[in-house]
């Protein structure tokens, strides 16, 4: 194994249930995290209904799971709640808001709260020497910065909190923070101080050199030797010694060197182009804002707290931690998550803590905090600006791409959040669909005065691929090449590395959208087109645009459980740790298990956080262990790296499909096919089934029935009857895990050893078992089984970065109004591929919403970074401007999804994707417009117009 000196800075983990648990019972704290409907007792049994006629005849989704509860107004969402909707709350609401610094040169003196009649007094003032005083503490303060900003302290950030205001009652909090809200004398500065420098939160660097051929061995890369993460001190790193014969870090820096060298002094006959880009500081626009409402009973020292987060349970750990050691006896929590959806916006987000924050003085009345717009404008976690600096160079005869060098520069703001990991995944994202032979990646990720930036929808790849796809249009002008040929002649093929020096799942079809893209009537005839419209339109300029991506999915410590099982009537329950952000994952879920048995499932219940049916530990540090700590940890049968993933849009559709067909497999092979067998086999000499050589491989379910041959069909009811009559398997639980590949285990089923890309089995077997088979199913009516042998990925494999890829291309046609600048959308058209779609209306929509975004992204949005940017509190949608349907060609916009290769194509991670190609295609269409090439996003009308004046 090669010395690894650095480590991977680890992508969104959330704490899972287990530690959760553990943490309470080490604090002596009774807590749990139950999903929000549930703690309203609006579902029997714990479990969603299924809507009337939610499935056609066929079996296919008229209408998502969850749709009818959300139209009619149900109270999912967290932001619905108030004090008297929670049982056993108590009925009085009382209301805060903050109090945030908008300067960030000065020192931060105190509040002053002058311009407040005396009748609109707080009823209670919160600051940080309050805090201090009572102990109360804000949890990874790397991570998250402080609660409160103490007085005599400069503010890090813009926004920054300095005091919480509460009210006990809603009419005098609205009228004071009408007051309030806008007034810059609410906070009182003193000496000027200047902004406060800051190390950078990350910096990483993938240098990879390859083969003689892009299928031959590398000579380095980051899989195969090393990452280059630095350390940084004084806002600057020191990168190690150029040593070919060094260790990975010295050779690493070696062939960063050769690279540099190739392409600062090329050969004759080769093109070296260099380009600068900026991609804009962009807010998320979640339609709900950051809220809670929270309640703190001193008799009993219990906090409830209900919120919309992506992280419950590190929300909830970290509220422990937060109260811990304070003068604030805490002897059980219940946080209650609502639905949510926030592009990655509430991922680990600050604002749970400060609604809990608030219970603990709201002298015994639940605290409600929601942010208007303008609040939410202020604080809420942003998409990174990036400044890219890329130098390609490529072969001029062929137009084949030799080396490629980029240094990126992120913006994470005021807090670190994710900025490290989105830098890294920024960079290892930036060859975009391409094979390059030679390439060196650095990114740095700054500390600034802007409010926080981190996890958000794409997490760092549209920024740096939508950069690259300009510079590839850029390069095609150069050679007089076709651009969609010049992606076709460099476009990354099955058994290519990436940069990374990983070689991608399966096969990469980014070749076919290309091709599809080259022979549209779009691209075919945009000269014509172009000619035609504007001889009919003066004052016009007509351009088509164009660019393909593909995008990662997953995060390459991807964890998961589902359970599957089946009554001896037929009806089918699946239990999953799925929770739904808005993506349409629960609909999905119950889909997949109709690949085994036939139909949807029948039940579900979803975002489960209890399964004493398999008893699992974990340590929950999947990406800072070592080989040797992994290999001896996994000696233990019930050890896993990670007891389940945090929620993202793009991780259902792959990873929590796996383990919810898995656990259908089990179930089929160990019971229902056991069960057709024992029917088919009936009757003398072995009945219908003896003539014919019956395999599993022959089993199909067409119509509801399962076929073999010429065999009788069988119901999935008389199939469940028998298996629980025999005894066969009827209930399966599995857990997996993902490294950048599976994770295999061998397991002893009744002397047979049985291999699956699983890691934990639990098994149920019908009331036919012999009684020592029931005896065993002691785990809540299931019997784990202890597994033979595990093979875990190696720990190395964090260094891939990636391995899973969909991709999309999108082409644009668009018009440039010489006078005004502004662009209008004509039409547009995507190609994507992503495998076996299993809700292909929940992919439509993530193609139309994605595109909408990206629109949005290229064209409209954009925010300041410091002062005369959000964190002053003043931006709202009258400044900030959102895609509208006019904007969107949305009654001329196409898709395509070109089909799978085979009925075994498993999904792909389709969510993050669609947005990205539509942002370089449009600045290329501009291009073509009007003969300028932007290379500073968003192409606004303002810019346009400055260039054609």
């Amino acid at each position: 194994m090669p010395d690894i000196p650095h480590r991977l800075t680890p992508r969104p983990a959330d704490i899972s249930r287990r530690s959760f648990l553990k943490a309470a019972a080490a604090a002596g704290v009774t807590a749990a995290v139950i999903p929000l409907h549930r703690a309203l007792g609006a579902m029997a049994d714990a479990r969603v209904a299924q809507p009337p006629h939610w499935l056609d005849e066929a079996g296919r989704i008229r209408f998502r799971r969850d749709g009818i509860t959300k139209v009619i107004g149900d109270k999912v969402f967290a932001i619905d709640i108030r004090a008297r909707d929670m049982p056993g709350w108590p009925d009085e609401q009382a209301h805060g808001f903050l109090i945030r610094a908008t300067r960030a040169d000065r020192v931060f003196e105190d509040i002053d709260l002058s311009m407040l009649p005396d009748d609109l007094a707080p009823d209670r003032i919160v600051r940080d020497a309050d805090l201090k005083a009572d102990g109360v503490t804000m949890p990874e303060r790397d991570f998250y910065g402080d609660l409160l900003l103490a007085r005599g302290e400069t503010p890090v950030f813009l926004g920054h909190p300095v005091a919480l205001l509460i009210y006990h009652d809603y009419a005098r909090f609205r009228a004071a923070k009408r007051l309030v809200q806008f007034d810059h004398r609410a906070v009182r500065y003193g000496r000027e101080t200047g902004i406060q420098q800051r190390d950078p939160y990350g910096r990483a660097r993938y240098v990879r050199v390859g083969g003689a051929t892009p299928y031959d061995p590398d000579r380095f890369s980051a899989l195969k030797n090393t990452l280059l993460m630095p350390s940084v001190q004084n806002r600057g790193e020191a990168w190690p010694d150029r040593n070919q014969s060094g260790g990975p870090p010295e050779q690493a820096m070696y062939w960063a060197g050769e690279i540099a060298r190739d392409i600062d002094t090329p050969q004759d006959g080769h093109l070296v182009i260099r380009r600068r880009f900026s991609s804009q500081y962009v807010d998320p626009a979640a339609m709900e804002t950051d809220n809670g409402n929270a309640w703190y009973d001193p008799a009993s020292g219990r906090l409830h707290v209900v919120t919309g987060t992506q992280s419950p349970y590190t929300n909830a750990d970290h509220i422990m931690t937060m109260v811990r050691g304070s003068r604030f006896a805490l002897n059980g929590l219940m946080f209650h998550p609502g639905y949510t959806v926030g592009y990655g916006q509430k991922e680990h987000h600050s604002f749970p803590y400060y609604v809990a924050m608030a219970a603990l003085y709201g002298d015994g009345r639940p605290v409600r905090m929601a942010l208007d717009r303008w609040e939410h404008f202020q604080s809420a976690i942003k998409r990174h600006p990036f400044a890219i600096d890329t130098t390609l160079a490529v072969d001029r005869e062929t137009g084949r791409f030799l080396a490629l060098r980029s240094a990126l520069t992120g913006d994470g703001g005021g807090r670190a959040n994710f900025s490290a990991s989105v830098g890294q995944v920024a960079a290892s994202a930036l060859q975009s669909i391409y094979y390059l032979p030679k390439s060196d990646l650095a990114v740095r990720m700054e500390a600034s005065r802007a409010p926080t930036a981190g996890s958000m929808r794409g997490y760092g790849t549209l920024q740096s691929m939508a950069t690259t796809e300009m510079l590839v249009d850029e390069v095609a002008d150069e050679l007089g090449i076709d651009a969609i040929e010049l992606r076709r002649r460099n476009v990354l093929r099955a058994g290519m590395k990436n940069t990374q020096g990983a070689i991608p799942a399966g096969s990469i079809r980014a070749h076919e959208l290309l091709d599809r893209a080259a022979a549209h009537p779009l691209w075919t005839g945009r000269a014509d087109r172009k000619r035609q419209y504007e001889a009919d339109r003066p004052g016009y300029h007509y351009g088509v645009g164009f660019a393909c991506v593909h995008k990662d999915y997953g995060t390459g410590a991807e964890a998961a459980i589902a359970q599957v099982e089946v009554s001896p009537e037929g009806r089918i329950l699946l239990r999953h740790v799925c929770t739904e952000i808005g993506n349409g994952s629960t609909s999905s879920q119950m889909l997949v298990v109709a690949d085994w048995l036939g139909r949807p499932a029948d039940d579900a219940d979803f975002a489960v956080i209890d399964w004493p049916n398999l008893p699992l530990t974990s340590n929950d540090e999947p990406y800072s262990m070592t080989q040797e700590d992994q290999d001896q940890r996994a000696r233990d049968p019930h050890w896993v790296p990670r007891i389940t993933s945090p929620r993202s849009a793009s991780n259902s559709a792959y990873y929590l499909s796996h383990a919810t067909r898995e656990a259908a497999r089990v179930l089929f092979e160990r019971g229902l096919w056991p069960a057709a067998l024992s029917i088919w086999r009936e009757g003398i000499g072995g009945g219908q089934a003896a003539p014919l050589a019956v395999d599993r491989r022959h089993a199909v379910w067409q119509g509801g029935m399962l076929r073999a041959l010429s065999l009788e069909p069988l119901s999935l009811d008389r199939l469940a009857a028998r298996a629980h009559a025999m005894g066969l398997v009827t209930g399966t639980v599995v857990h997996t895990f993902n490294r950048w590949a599976w994770t295999e285990a061998e397991f002893d089923l009744d002397g047979e050893v049985v291999r699956w890309p699983i890691d934990a089995l639990a098994l149920r077997w019908g009331e036919g078992a012999p009684a020592g088979r029931r005896a065993r199913m002691s785990d809540a009516g299931y019997a784990f089984q202890p597994r033979r042998r595990v093979f875990y990925p190696p720990v190395q494999r964090n260094n891939a970065a990636v391995v899973y890829y969909a991709p999309v291309a999108t082409l644009v046609e668009l018009a440039v109004n010489g006078g005004s600048g502004e662009v209008t959308l004509l039409s547009h058209h995507s190609w994507m591929e992503c495998g076996n779609m299993i809700v292909p209306e929940l992919v439509s929509g993530q193609l139309q919403g994605g595109i909408a975004m990206g629109i949005g992204h290229a064209l409209y949005e954009d925010l300041p970074l410091y002062e005369d940017g959000p964190g002053n509190g003043t931006w709202n949608f009258n400044r900030y401007r959102l895609p509208r349907a006019a904007d969107v060609a949305v009654w001329r916009q196409t898709g395509e999804v070109i089909p799978p290769l085979s009925p075994s194509d498993p999904p792909k991670g389709i969510a993050e994707v669609t947005m990205i190609p539509v942002v370089a295609a449009i600045a290329n269409g501009v291009a073509h417009a009007i003969g300028h090439r932007f290379r500073d996003l968003p192409v606004t009308a303002d810019k346009i117009r400055e260039v054609l004046s």
